[in-house]
């Protein structure tokens, strides 16, 4: 789905939740399409925003992102490093994807797979709990990973 057909998405989104797709708005959800792969933090968000829409203010990003949370537009994680990170909600799939975190350095891979449906339908079975929406991290250490390399420098973890 292209650019404009997401932002639309959106919109229609905001509207049946009585919002409008105001200016700051439009910005921040095309900063989050343009750096879908880098789960970026409000403050991430913020400096690229700016550097389109000087104008715009902090508060104004952090507001925007907790109520595209709140509206399920996107999802508000924590990979363990105490920033909470913002990733959109992708159509092709009914829950979020899951994440390699690596410990040494940081690097985050996507799982676009769900591995989970087994376990959701054994869970409403079993237990009369139907599962809304799930998420699964996994944090470890790639083989490849060596502290020579790694992006953390000092702070990786042994």
């Amino acid at each position: 789905m292209g650019v404009t057909a997401e932002i639309d998405k959106v919109k229609k989104c905001l509207m049946e939740n009585g919002y409008k797709l105001t200016t700051q708005r439009e910005i921040i959800v095309r900063v989050l399409l343009e750096n879908e792969q880098d789960h970026l933090s409000a403050e991430d968000v913020y400096m690229l925003v700016k550097s389109k829409f000087p104008e715009i203010g902090l508060a104004t990003v952090y507001r925007t992102l907790e109520l595209l949370s709140e509206l399920q537009i996107v999802a508000k994680m924590n990979f363990g490093d105490g920033v909470a990170r913002f990733d959109l909600r992708g159509d092709d799939h009914e829950h979020m994807h899951h994440h390699l975190i690596c410990q040494k350095c940081g690097s985050l891979e996507e799982i676009k797979e769900d591995w989970l449906t087994e376990i959701e339908e054994r869970l409403e079975k079993e237990y009369g709990f139907k599962v809304i929406d799930h998420r699964l991290d996994f944090t470890g250490t790639y083989q490849s990973c060596s502290k020579e390399t790694c992006k953390r420098g000092s702070k990786a973890v042994s």
